[in-house]
C-alpha cells in the first residue's frame, strides 16, 4: 500500500504556511521485535506492536483535536528510512511524514527540531509515542506558550524523570547536549540546560510513559476506571480496545484482567 502520507524533504527549504506549530511524534515504524520491546514478555512481539499502533493512534487522535482548535499541524518523524508507508492506516490523512535523521537519542531530537524550523514551522513540538493517554489539552498549552512573543522551551514532565513534549521557537542544541538520556535526571538537566542560557520554561502537566509492565497495568487500571473520564487524561480508545481484548482467550493467562478500584 502506497502511503497517503505526503514526506517532506527539508532540503527544500520553507514549506509550511507561517505561523504553525509542529506537533511532531518522534516514532519508530511498528514492527514486531523492533519496538516496546521492554513490554516482551507479558507480550508478544507482535502484539508490543500492535500496543504501538494503538498508541499512536490515539496520540495522533488527540493532536488532530488541537488541530482543529490551535494553528498547528501534525507531523510524524518517523525511522527507518523508506518506512513512511507503514503509517498510511496509522497517522490521520491529515499528518505529513518527516524521517529522522542522526544516530543517538539527542542527536535525533536536534535533528528533528532542526528540520522542522527549516521547513518553515515557527516552533516545535517534539513528542513521545509512549503517552497515550496525555490530555490533549496539554498540546494546546504548548502551542499556546510557544505563540507567545518570548523565546522559551515547554516541557511536558514524566513521572518517571524524564519528559513527553518539548517545546521550542528556536534550536538551542545545549537542551540536548550532556544529557543522561533514559534516567530519572532528563528534566531537571534539561531545566538546568535552559537556565543557564536565560531561557524561560513553561511546565506541561505531569504524565507518565508506558514502557514497562508496571506501567503498563497502570494503563490498564485507569482505562478499565475510566470510562472515558477526561480527569484521567485522553480516553485512548485505540488503546483501550486493544487491551479489552487481550484480556481474553490465550492472552488472559499472561495479562489477566485489572481490578478496578471502587
Amino acid at each position: 500500500m502506497k502511503s497517503v502520507h505526503r514526506v517532506l524533504d527539508p532540503s527544500l527549504g520553507k514549506q509550511i504556511p507561517p505561523g504553525r506549530c509542529a506537533l511532531a511524534v518522534m516514532t519508530k515504524a511498528p514492527r514486531p521485535g523492533a519496538v516496546k520491546t521492554r513490554l516482551t514478555p507479558p507480550l508478544t512481539p507482535e502484539e508490543a506492536a500492535a500496543l504501538n499502533i494503538c498508541f499512536l493512534r490515539d496520540t495522533a487522535a488527540a493532536i488532530a483535536q488541537t488541530m482543529a482548535e490551535r494553528p498547528a499541524c501534525g507531523i510524524g518523524v518517523f525511522t527507518p528510512a523508506g518506512a513512511n508507508e507503514a503509517y498510511a492506516e496509522i497517522l490521520p490523512q491529515e499528518f505529513e511524514l518527516v524521517p529522522q535523521r542522526g544516530d543517538k537519542f539527542g542527536e535525533r531530537l536536534v535533528c528533528a527540531t532542526e528540520d522542522l524550523l527549516r521547513l518553515g514551522f515557527s516552533s516545535v513540538c517534539l513528542i513521545n509515542s509512549d503517552s497515550p493517554t496525555v490530555p490533549q489539552s496539554a498540546f494546546s498549552q504548548a502551542v499556546d506558550f510557544l505563540d507567545r512573543s518570548e523565546d522559551s522551551v515547554v516541557l511536558g514532565p514524566s513521572d518517571d524523570g524524564g519528559y513527553y513534549l518539548i517545546g521550542l521557537k528556536k534550536l538551542h542544541r545545549s537542551l540536548f547536549e550532556g544529557i543522561d538520556w533514559s534516567t530519572d535526571r532528563v528534566l531537571a538537566q534539561t531545566i538546568e540546560r535552559a537556565r543557564e542560557g536565560d531561557l524561560p520554561v513553561h511546565l506541561l502537566p505531569t504524565w507518565y510513559d508506558v514502557d514497562d509492565e508496571e506501567t503498563l497495568h497502570r494503563l490498564r487500571r485507569e482505562l478499565a476506571g475510566s470510562n472515558g473520564d477526561p480527569r484521567t487524561g485522553f480516553p485512548a480508545p485505540a488503546t483501550r480496545g486493544f487491551l479489552d481484548e487481550l484480556t481474553e482467550g490465550e492472552s488472559r493467562r499472561r495479562l489477566p484482567a485489572e481490578e478496578v478500584q471502587p
